[in-house]
């Protein structure tokens, strides 16, 4: 079996020279791929030479661990450096090119490999979340073993998508994407790399261009490089060196992709920040979380009802219009649809940002709710049903009711919930917008039944 294992269609780590000389037609971020633990930036804190994993890692001693980071954040690098280092076998897939036959396969193997000469193999799975249950299960015993020490890369949150038992069996490393000031560095690196990178051009890159690429990447290395890779070599000559200026590198970023998932973690993160956002009555921040969404594709109906629900649980009674203006927004969104529509969704974010706010009725609701869930059913009280025929009269239904609108006050002395709940008090209004006066006429009402109910 290659040391550099096939998955499915292709070769998840391309064949090199036995000096890892690069491929020329290689893409620059595989060119450019850092060796050595001493050349991945930006990830000092989880795999650095001084902490106890890259120690690890140096000793070739390597656990089973699970990478977690956004894409570009050098999870398949981290693999590529073990790679370098252990004397073990190394044999990598990718979830998404193979199935559980070649996994199985290749798990055997290890055991045979384990008994035999025993060699441990460290086995990199990219993707792993894309395996189901039954092939993450395929790995439980061989990693318990020790047969392989397993190293999963994954964009998605281990807690979701992969397995208890695995995961009870793993170390999870966390990696964060590059700062700006660490992307920064890669790309001048990659210009002045004669060996591997773009030195041969000796291209001249604004600051201002490496600037603007450094901050609108993300964190992504690789998104970062390869765009600087197409900057350098289509930019035109000027005196015999090519130059690329800020203005060449944001044609050749062409439009950002957003990093985001419609299913995933980031999809429930971002809707998480609008929401405490606006909660917060910080419209800016409530405008940049709608415009994450929105550009990176979210169905503008699926925001739209998020926030006509946080208009009823947020807002509530102290702006009871606030209900009102998110079904504008939404009807809005629904007619004219996108782009347009994102006008009226900003307008109603700025609006609900703005409302005071109370929580009171989605309170009262929680509580009501818990009572008819969890008490007797009470039966309705006799002077508040309806008594439509002869029987029903005799047997006192409707007896004893009070028309409040005959009433002076408009108030009628009677109860309306049941007895063994009477006098419970659900409602419990602010003191915020129009809420205030409300619960000036909710308390006017209550005392004019206490004074008709006195003999």
């Amino acid at each position: 079996m290659s040391e550099q294992r096939r998955g499915g269609s292709g070769l998840l780590f391309p064949a090199e020279a036995a000096a890892d000389a690069p491929r020329p037609d290689a893409p620059l971020a595989d060119r450019v791929r850092p060796r050595t633990l001493d050349e991945l930036l930006g990830q000092e804190e989880a795999v650095g030479p001084e902490t106890p994993l890259g120690r690890a890692i140096l000793a070739d001693r390597i656990p089973s661990i699970i990478l977690w980071g956004p894409p570009g954040s050098g999870k398949t690098t981290l693999a590529h450096v073990v790679r370098r280092i252990t004397t073990a076998h190394f044999e990598a897939l990718s979830a998404v090119l193979s199935g559980v036959k070649e996994l199985r396969e290749v798990l055997k193997e290890a055991e045979h490999r384990r008994q035999h000469d025993g060699r441990r193999t460290v086995l990199f799975i990219d993707e792993i979340h894309r395996y189901n249950k039954g092939q993450q299960d395929a790995l439980l015993a061989h990693v318990e073993s020790g047969d392989v020490a397993l190293i999963g890369a994954t964009t998605e949150n281990p807690s979701f998508e992969v397995n208890a038992a695995l995961l009870s069996r793993c170390r999870v490393v966390v990696l964060k994407p590059l700062d700006a000031d660490q992307l920064a560095l890669v790309l001048r690196r990659a210009l002045a790399d004669q060996e591997r990178g773009l030195g041969r051009f000796a291209a001249e890159v604004d600051d201002h261009a490496i600037a603007f690429l450094a901050a609108t990447s993300d964190g992504d290395a690789r998104t970062a490089l390869n765009v600087l890779e197409m900057a350098v070599t289509t930019a035109p000559e000027r005196d015999g060196r090519r130059t690329v200026s800020l203005e060449e590198m944001q044609q050749a970023f062409a439009r950002k992709a957003l990093l985001y998932d419609r299913a995933g973690e980031e999809h429930f993160n971002i809707i998480s920040a609008l929401h405490k956002s606006i909660r917060n009555s910080d419209a800016d921040a409530g405008l940049y979380w709608l415009a994450r969404m929105l550009e990176a594709g979210e169905d503008p109906l699926y925001v739209a009802r998020r926030l006509v629900r946080f208009a009823s649980e947020d807002v509530g009674l102290a702006d009871p219009q606030a209900l009102g203006v998110a079904m504008a927004a939404q009807q809005a969104v629904h007619f004219i649809g996108m782009p347009e529509g994102a006008l009226a969704l900003a307008e109603l974010v700025v609006y609900l940002a703005a409302a005071p706010k109370s929580n009171a009725v989605y309170l009262a609701y929680g509580a009501a709710s818990q009572d008819a869930l969890t008490t007797r059913a009470e039966p309705v009280p006799l002077w508040i049903r309806n008594a439509p025929t002869g029987l029903m009269k005799q047997l006192g239904y409707g007896k004893g009711y009070r028309y409040a609108h005959d009433e002076e006050e408009g108030v009628a002395a009677m109860d309306c919930l049941p007895k063994a709940l009477a006098g419970r008090r659900y409602y419990q209004p602010t003191a915020r917008g129009q809420e205030a006066a409300m619960a000036e006429r909710l308390d006017a009402a209550r005392l004019v039944r206490q004074r008709a109910k006195r003999p």
